[in-house]
């Protein structure tokens, strides 16, 4: 298997020289996503439905990668507000709920004042 690039069609992932995701053999890289809505150009002020976003986001790169959030083995999330785990962490739980993935959850000061979360994940496809 080679090596395929998923972008999310942002005009900043070729600035920023990025991709949304990177599917390397079984292994499927989705880089830090935000809850930003890229259809519409908005973000929500609240935090849970950022993540519910981010999580949306992530699921639909996967899709394009031929996988998805079952087969998720890592998951990162950064916050800007530590004090919000604790509401989005039900979110975390429903949406890998069935893959259980190792996570690490750590505050951090975003590039964007109006983003509160950001998701990296790492995936390994099925053979």
């Amino acid at each position: 298997m080679g090596r395929k690039l998923i972008s999310s069609g942002s005009d900043f992932e070729k600035v920023a020289g990025y991709s949304r995701a990177v599917v390397d053999g079984r292994w499927v890289f989705v880089s830090g996503t935000t809850g930003f809505d890229y259809a519409a150009g908005t973000i929500s002020e609240d935090v849970v439905a950022q993540t519910e976003q981010a999580f949306t986001n992530i699921a639909a790169a996967l899709a394009l990668a031929g996988t998805n959030l079952d087969r998720a083995v890592l998951v990162r999330a950064y916050l800007a507000d530590v004090t919000d785990f604790e509401r989005v962490a039900p979110v975390f739980g429903r949406f890998l709920g069935n893959s259980r993935p190792a996570n690490t959850t750590i505050g951090v000061q975003m590039v964007d004042p109006r983003i509160k979360i950001e998701i990296e994940i790492t995936v390994r496809k099925r053979r």
